[in-house]
C-alpha cells in the first residue's frame, strides 16, 4: 500500500497504524494530521479520492466530514462567548424570538450546545430540499416542541443542533455559521475547511478537492463492529427518539451531491481535509502559524471551557452513555481520544478531530469509506493509539 507525506521522528507507529487501516481495516482512501505544540508532527495520505474510483488521493483532497462538522460550529459558538457576544445562560429566546413557541422559554443557548434542548427530532421531517434552505431548519425547530424538559436530560441532536446554532449564529453576528467560519477562522489560517463548499471548490477536474463519500464495509477478514441489542433496536424502532433524531430529514440528502456540499448545515455538511481538521483543533489550544502572523482562537479560559463536562450518561438518543461540553464530545468510552482533558467530535462513520490540550496535541482524520459507527470508529480509534504511543518516544 503506497502512503504519501511525512512523520516527524518518534510519529512512525502513526503511518504504521494508517498503512494498517487499508491492509487490514478496509480503508480505500484517507488521510490523517497531527499537530504538537503547534506544530505537524504527521500529514499522510493515501488510496483513492473515491471508494471505487481510480484517481488517487492528493494532498488537497477533502470530504465530507458529517457530525465532526459539529465540533467546528460548536468553536464558533464558544469564540462568540469569547468575544462577549453570546451568552451561554441567556434564554435562545433572546436572540431568537420565534423560538419561544411551545414552551421553549427556558431553553438556554447552553442548551443547545450541550444536548440538553430536548429538540432532537421534527414531528414533521423535513424533505432533502426543505433542508438545504437556510430558512426552513430553523423555522421549524422553532414551531417544534420540547420531548423532554429542556435542562432536564441529555439526548444528542444530530440534524436538529446544525440549525439550532446557525440561527443562534446568524441572530447575533448577521451571518451564518458557515460564513463566519470562513471569514473569522479559515481565512486567517489558511485552512481547507469549510462550512458550505464554495463553487470554485467544487469545480469538476480540480485536483485534491472534494472526493465522493460512499458507505464502505470491511472487505475479507476485517473486523465488523457489533452494535449493542438496545442500540440496534433503537434504530429499528420507526418510533424511537434515534430513529426520529436521524430521520429530521427524510429521505437524507445525496451526500456528494453539489447541492448539499455547498449549503451550510453546521451539524453534518462540513467538507475537510485531515491537514485542516487538525489545524483547526491546533489554534483552538495554541499558537499556529496564519497566513499573515500566529493565531491562536481560544483564550485559555475558552480551552479550560471547552473541556469542562456539561452532559453525561446514559444518551435519550444515541442509547450509549456520552459525555458532552459545550458542541464538543469529551473523552470517554463513546469517544476516547487521549485523555480526561481532549475536546472534540467524530463524523458518523469515520472522521475525527479533536485537542488535548494537556498533550498539546490535535488531530484530524478523514476517509471516502463510511461505516456504520456513530461514535468511536475502529480506523480513527487505531490511529488515537498510535499517537498515544508515539508521545512516549516523540522529542
Amino acid at each position: 500500500m503506497d502512503v504519501y507525506g511525512t512523520v516527524a521522528e518518534g510519529f512512525e507507529p502513526v503511518r504504521d497504524a494508517f498503512v494498517r487501516n487499508f491492509t487490514a481495516l478496509g480503508d480505500r482512501g484517507a488521510a490523517v494530521a497531527v499537530y504538537r505544540d503547534g506544530r505537524k508532527v504527521v500529514d499522510l495520505w493515501g488510496g483513492t479520492k473515491d471508494v471505487d474510483g481510480t484517481e488517487p488521493w492528493r494532498r488537497g483532497t477533502a470530504q465530507v466530514v458529517r457530525s465532526a462538522t459539529k465540533g467546528v460550529a460548536a468553536a464558533v459558538a464558544l469564540l462568540l462567548h469569547q468575544r462577549g457576544e453570546l451568552d451561554l445562560d441567556a434564554p435562545v429566546g433572546e436572540y431568537w424570538p420565534e423560538f419561544k413557541a411551545h414552551g421553549k422559554e427556558r431553553v438556554l443557548v447552553r442548551h443547545v450546545l450541550n444536548h440538553r434542548a430536548g429538540l432532537p427530532v421534527l414531528d414533521r421531517p423535513l424533505t432533502p430540499g426543505e433542508a438545504l434552505d437556510p430558512l426552513r431548519g430553523p423555522a421549524a425547530v422553532a414551531a417544534q416542541a420540547p420531548v423532554w424538559e429542556p435542562g432536564t436530560d441529555h439526548g444528542y441532536h444530530a440534524l436538529t443542533y446544525g440549525w439550532l446554532l446557525d440561527e443562534l449564529v446568524r441572530r447575533v453576528t448577521g451571518r451564518g455559521t458557515g460564513a463566519w467560519l470562513a471569514d473569522e477562522i479559515a481565512g486567517p489560517l489558511g485552512l481547507d475547511l469549510w462550512i458550505g463548499l464554495p463553487a470554485a471548490e467544487e469545480a469538476a477536474g480540480r485536483a485534491g478537492r472534494a472526493g465522493r463519500l460512499e458507505e464502505s464495509e470491511p472487505s475479507g477478514g476485517g473486523p465488523r463492529l457489533r452494535p449493542k441489542r438496545a442500540v440496534t433496536e433503537a434504530y429499528a424502532d420507526p418510533d424511537s427518539l434515534t430513529r426520529r433524531a436521524f430521520a429530521a430529514i427524510t429521505p437524507f440528502p445525496d451526500q456528494n451531491d453539489p447541492a448539499y456540499r455547498a449549503a451550510a448545515l453546521p451539524a453534518t455538511n462540513g467538507v475537510a481535509t485531515a491537514e485542516g481538521l487538525a489545524r483547526f483543533y491546533a489554534a483552538l489550544i495554541g499558537e499556529v502559524d496564519g497566513v499573515t502572523r500566529r493565531v491562536r482562537l481560544f483564550d485559555p479560559a475558552t480551552t479550560r471551557l471547552a473541556g469542562t463536562e456539561e452532559s453525561s450518561g446514559p444518551d435519550r438518543v444515541l442509547v450509549v452513555n456520552t459525555r458532552f461540553g459545550l458542541g464538543h464530545m469529551l473523552h470517554g468510552s463513546a469517544s476516547p481520544f487521549l485523555s480526561p482533558g481532549s475536546f472534540g467530535h467524530p463524523g458518523r462513520g469515520g472522521a475525527l478531530g479533536f485537542a488535548d490540550p494537556e498533550a498539546g496535541v490535535a488531530f484530524g482524520y478523514v476517509t471516502n469509506g463510511f461505516r456504520k459507527t456513530v461514535t468511536a470508529d475502529p480506523r480513527a480509534q487505531a490511529l488515537v493509539r498510535a499517537v498515544r504511543a508515539s508521545l512516549g518516544t516523540a522529542g
